[in-house]
């Protein structure tokens, strides 16, 4: 099972976002056959049997296991991976592009910054899963509190000027051998807690 799976098939895509389909996947986490998720979910085999065979032939559930009991085949069916997002390439020609976007500093653009990341890395991971080698990648996640706007100005200057400095001093168009990556570097404001609703 894959830890995660970037879909970017539409048709897939819609099969997994289906509301009864999406709480099959999530109960597959372990091998479950139709009548145990019939049980689990309130709905009859049969309905069961029919969200399954759709996500199996879409590639979002694969056979565990076969049971067999007396004259009877009992299938276990478990989820390709533990959870699953979707590609915008799945949304083909509307999908967010930042080549489109004109404003570099605008929240729009860092989404469709977001979006290439998935669709570019989804699509490397795939292959890479299929010529059976790993992915070397690079991530840096942490959070820094500003004093003051003044502040996170000049720490976006003195950041670009650290990167401009680095990439000067490792980046080798010529290189035999060497291998292009992108360096994307955002940076947005977290989320705060909602403010609970005053009373009517």
């Amino acid at each position: 099972m894959l830890d995660i799976q970037v879909i970017d098939d539409p048709a897939a895509a819609t099969v997994a976002l289906e509301p009864v389909r999406s709480r099959l996947l999530a109960e597959l986490a372990a091998p479950a056959s139709a009548a145990t998720l019939a049980a689990r979910v309130g709905l009859a085999r049969q309905k069961v049997n029919y969200h399954l065979r759709a996500l199996e032939a879409h590639g979002l559930v694969q056979l565990a296991e076969e049971r067999k009991w007396g004259g009877l085949t009992e299938r276990l069916l478990v989820a390709t991976a533990g959870s699953y997002v979707v590609s915008p390439s799945a949304l083909g020609p509307v999908a967010a592009d930042p080549d489109r976007e004109v404003d570099r500093l605008s929240a729009n653009y860092l989404i469709a910054l977001g979006a290439r990341v998935i669709r570019e890395v989804g699509d490397l991971v795939r292959r890479a899963t299929a010529a059976g080698k790993r992915l070397a990648t690079l991530s840096v996640d942490t959070e820094v509190r500003f004093r003051s706007a003044a502040d996170r100005a000049a720490f976006s200057r003195e950041l670009t000027e650290a990167i401009a400095t680095l990439v000067s001093k490792y980046h080798d168009e010529s290189a035999p051998g060497g291998r292009a990556h992108r360096l994307v570097v955002v940076a947005h404001p977290l989320p705060q807690p909602s403010e609970p609703e005053e009373p009517a």
